[in-house]
């Protein structure tokens, strides 16, 4: 439909130029959306389409049959019929598919996806819906790890949990290391966030959140080639707000050398929110990082401990650099921590304020603008899998209902007494499963209920050549796929 040609829906001061055309019902709580019924329920909180296909309601996908819209960012619906607000609330069509997970009130199993910025990857899970988001998914030190291990769990660099908010933003981030252990932000970590929720709720380019985090409000928005960019906020660069007992040098920042396992080492601190080292060198890759990064880390100049950061200058606008993520070890990328190196690495004087960072697991483009102090930070954010780790106690009680399955008969057969009537012995052999039962030789020799067939097929091996048994089976195959054309005509192979 060309703007021109658009109607205008009566009475709701809603301008339709990039949508379908939209009527009012005759009803207050409904209209119409080309001949499909919409219900406002006099709530304001849910929708209801009896449509095929999709639509935006200010950037919130309704999928047929029904939309559960409790954000009260969606300002569009208001109670009893009353009018839907002016653009940019428009209404447009939508075709590409919405990746949905289920969402429980009560969370037996724990539903995850997990994303990945860089190759640091995260298990991301949505607690927005939780009548106790905290405790959601029981979430423990342990726990966290456990799920986190790469060779006993689903494996991950953390874990992920989007919540409701409570300090004034739109939605909360939790974040949780690989050890358990709980940092304050992760730049990688909250564009994979970023990436969930647009995934999850149908949201679009342009789509911007208000994340509050330990660190304060981080905005992530998602950009049209389906990267995140991340207004990570101004850098903080006292000592004690890093926190770090390093002083203030000639850079700035906090400033000095560091002595451990016999090396020392020139460094420069920042903060993202949380803290960071970076260290410039001559040959990054030549830095033995498992050797110095954990020293590094518990160094005492960090009473928070902090992320490790080696870096080399290729150019003025292009580092590439290597991480020791605090609590994690070896990572193939940190945002925060490549935000923290172009500030430290431009306050020493060798870096410009835009720069392309390479980090093991692909480049950021990094920004400090100088007239707001605030860092910017673009890079990649992609959906890896979804999956669902059943409920621990469901497990157990599956396998021993399985358990009891298997070996009742078998346990109930071995225990009829020898005087038993022929006919009760004859059920009870029949009983058993000698697929499952008797895989370690005949529990019931002297009454097996597969006797006879292996009897016949012992005398059809005995009694025929190889070359018959090659015919035997090559025209039973002709003859089963015959069967199946004339089943399924159209069937091609």
């Amino acid at each position: 439909m060309r703007a021109a040609d658009a109607p205008t829906a009566s009475g709701l001061g809603l301008d339709q130029r990039d949508g379908p055309a939209v009527h009012q019902h005759r009803f207050p709580n409904t209209i119409h959306l080309n001949g499909q019924e919409v219900g406002i329920h006099p709530d304001g909180a849910t929708a209801q389409l009896a449509a095929t296909g999709q639509v935006h309601l200010d950037r919130h996908l309704a999928a047929y049959p029904l939309l559960q819209e409790a954000n009260p960012r969606l300002r569009g619906i208001k109670p009893r019929g009353m009018a839907l607000r002016a653009a940019p609330h428009r209404i447009g069509l939508n075709l590409k598919p919405v990746r949905r997970l289920p969402r429980r009130p009560v969370f037996s199993n724990l539903p995850f996806s997990k994303y990945q910025g860089l190759g640091n990857d995260f298990l991301l899970l949505d607690a927005r819906t939780a009548p106790e988001p905290e405790q959601a998914f029981g979430l423990t030190p342990e726990r966290v790890a456990q799920l986190c291990d790469r060779r006993f769990g689903v494996g991950g660099d953390g874990v992920i949990l989007a919540l409701p908010p409570h300090a004034g933003g739109e939605w909360r981030m939790r974040i949780f290391n690989a050890d358990g252990s709980e940092p304050e932000m992760c730049g990688n970590g909250i564009r994979c966030l970023a990436r969930f929720l647009a995934d999850l709720d149908g949201d679009g380019p342009g789509r911007t959140w208000q994340i509050d985090t330990l660190a304060g409000r981080i905005v992530p928005e998602l950009l049209p080639d389906g990267t995140v960019r991340v207004d990570m906020g101004a850098p903080f660069l006292q000592p004690e707000q890093v926190p770090t007992t390093l002083e203030i040098g000639a850079a700035s920042l906090p400033q000095g050398d560091l002595e451990v396992d016999g090396e020392r080492f020139a460094v420069a601190a920042a903060g993202m929110g949380n803290p960071h080292v970076v260290i410039p060198v001559a040959m990054v890759e030549e830095i033995d990082l498992e050797r110095f990064g954990p020293l590094l880390e518990h160094h005492p100049a960090f009473p928070a401990r902090t992320n490790v950061h080696f870096v080399q200058v290729l150019s003025p606008d292009h580092l590439v650099m290597r991480v020791w993520e605090r609590g994690a070890g070896p990572t193939l990328a940190c945002g925060t921590g490549a935000c923290a190196t172009l500030v430290a690495m431009h306050s020493l004087g060798l870096c410009e304020r835009r720069a392309r960072l390479d980090l093991p697991g692909g480049p950021l483009q990094i920004h400090w603008d100088s007239e707001s102090g605030r860092v910017f930070m673009d890079g990649p954010a992609e959906h890896v899998f979804d999956g669902v780790i059943p409920d621990p106690a469901a497990v157990a009680a599956a396998r021993h209902q399985a358990t009891t399955a298997v070996t009742a008969p078998a346990l109930a057969s071995m225990e009829q007494p020898q005087s038993e009537p022929e006919s009760t012995a004859e059920s009870a052999a029949e009983a058993i499963d000698c697929a499952t039962v008797c895989t370690n030789g005949c529990i019931r020799p002297d009454r097996c209920p597969s006797a006879e067939a292996r009897a016949r097929v012992e005398a059809l091996l005995q009694g025929t050549s190889l070359d018959d048994l090659v015919n035997i089976a090559s025209n039973s195959l002709e003859s089963r796929t015959r069967a199946r054309f004339a089943r399924e005509p159209g069937l091609n192979l």
